[in-house]
């Protein structure tokens, strides 16, 4: 099962005013893990920002002016995100500036029907707290001490394990990573052995309870089978 987790940072706050879409990025999900595949880009907006969109993500006008138009990297966008489950804080909010952005590229845009909106269910778990992307990093206690402005890969990626927190908890014991399952393949015609210890364990078994042992061993028939094999 593929998902992509995604987050936008903007110019402002609304399309319907002529925001624009100033930053996007997406991490791959695999069956509920994060994969190295991530997907992010800069955005020249066409239009200036607003200065109260600047101090929450701290993206210029001059910084943004000779990154690409939206319109330059939709194919790679879509190309990225493919038919997957889509996953967002407030998904709202970033669904509407992309379907926007495609909209004025003409291209298809994104139906609600395969969209995640993690606040929904954070809202839904936990009904009356505190639900923004920074008080779920401290509720699961996901390290977000790098997130002094908010940032979309940066966002994306904390937003992927409070998701998985979200949905049941992460297990990694039980993980299987590709490497992991190359090694079990190539090594299962070879023949087991026992790992060599450098230091030899310490007997977890007590003086009276072995002499208790070696009493037991000493009051059977010597024909026993067990002394034979002892």
């Amino acid at each position: 099962m593929r998902e992509i987790v995604l987050d936008t940072e903007t110019t402002g706050l609304s399309p319907d005013n002529g925001d624009r879409i100033v930053e996007i990025g997406c991490v791959e999900l695999i069956n509920h893990v994060p994969t190295d595949n991530t997907y992010q880009v800069y955005l020249n907006p066409e239009k200036d920002m607003d200065p109260g969109a600047e101090k929450i993500h701290g993206l210029t006008n001059e910084f943004l002016s000779d990154k690409p138009k939206f319109i330059e990297i939709v194919d790679d966008f879509l190309d990225f995100i493919g038919d997957s489950n889509l996953v967002a804080h407030n998904a709202d909010f970033d669904i509407n500036f992309l379907n926007s952005e495609l909209g004025r590229a003409k291209k298809d845009k994104i139906n609600n029907n395969r969209v995640v909106d993690t606040l929904k269910i954070a809202r839904s778990k936990y009904p009356g707290a505190r639900n923004s992307l920074d008080a779920l990093c401290k509720r699961f206690f996901v390290d977000n001490s790098n997130r002094s402005l908010h940032g979309a890969l940066l966002d994306s990626e904390l937003l992927a394990e409070v998701y998985l927190e979200l949905v049941g908890g992460k297990e990694p014991d039980l993980e299987l990573s590709t490497n992991t399952i190359k090694k079990v393949n190539d090594n299962k015609n070879k023949p087991l052995s026992a790992p060599i210890r450098k230091n030899k364990l310490k007997s977890r078994i007590t003086d009276i309870e072995e002499k208790n042992h070696r009493d037991f061993l000493a009051s059977l028939p010597k024909e026993s089978l067990w002394l034979k094999n002892t």
